[in-house]
């Protein structure tokens, strides 16, 4: 029996972009078995220094944490991407200090989850879906450098990883370009509910999901 925590931004608080259709909690308690239950602490517009405190005060017998987090905190550095720049090593130095900026706050991040003991398993920060191709170019590119993070982190830890950016590979699993629809909320569930019921989440055994 699974008692799942879902921590981090709106790819699991997503109730206000599917037009009234289930979110992501409640797609993934439909198919949870009997007995076991998945709860939201997750928050949109959350960034990563925002996790820890969605964590305090767990229900009794959480058996998982899920955390989404990131997306958020690279919004935030979109508009570097419009910047000009005299050389291709200052565009890579800027992208080093954001991606420098990005591992301390997940690694502190991370340590507060991990602190409580649970099974924990993370997400990567899916492609989105710009309209303009040559946007959406540089935004897969730009995310490589969080995804990084995150990866190393969870390799580095033990932890598993559901891979959103090979799960969510369709047009229809996005509400608007940053924010997963119902038919996407139903493939993020069946992943978690897949990790919290066919496979072990101990650390030291990282399994990657990535349908």
């Amino acid at each position: 029996m699974a008692r799942i925590v879902l921590l981090g931004d709106s790819i699991f608080d997503n109730a206000a972009y599917v037009a009234g259709g289930p979110d992501v909690v409640a797609q993934l308690n439909a198919v949870l078995p009997p007995g076991s239950s998945a709860e939201l602490r997750a928050v949109d517009g959350a960034v990563v220094s925002g996790v820890a405190r969605q964590a305090l005060g767990l229900p009794a017998g959480t058996s998982h944490l899920v955390v989404s987090a990131g997306g958020n905190d690279a919004l935030g550095q979109a508009p570097v991407l419009q910047d000009r720049a005299g050389s291709v090593a200052e565009v890579v130095e800027r992208l080093a200090r954001i991606r420098d900026g990005f591992a301390r706050n997940y690694r502190a991040m991370l340590d507060a989850v991990l602190a409580h003991g649970i099974p924990t398993a993370l997400c990567t920060i899916y492609d989105a879906r710009f309209p303009d191709p040559a946007y959406q170019r540089l935004v897969v590119t730009a995310l490589g450098i969080f995804n990084d993070v995150i990866l190393r982190e969870a390799f580095a830890r033990g932890l598993s990883v559901i891979d959103l950016r090979l799960i969510c590979d369709e047009d229809a699993d996005y509400a608007n370009p940053i924010e997963p629809s119902t038919h996407g909320g139903a493939k993020i569930a069946a992943a978690i509910a897949a990790l919290s019921t066919e496979q072990p989440v101990a650390r030291g055994r990282p399994t990657v999901f990535a349908r």
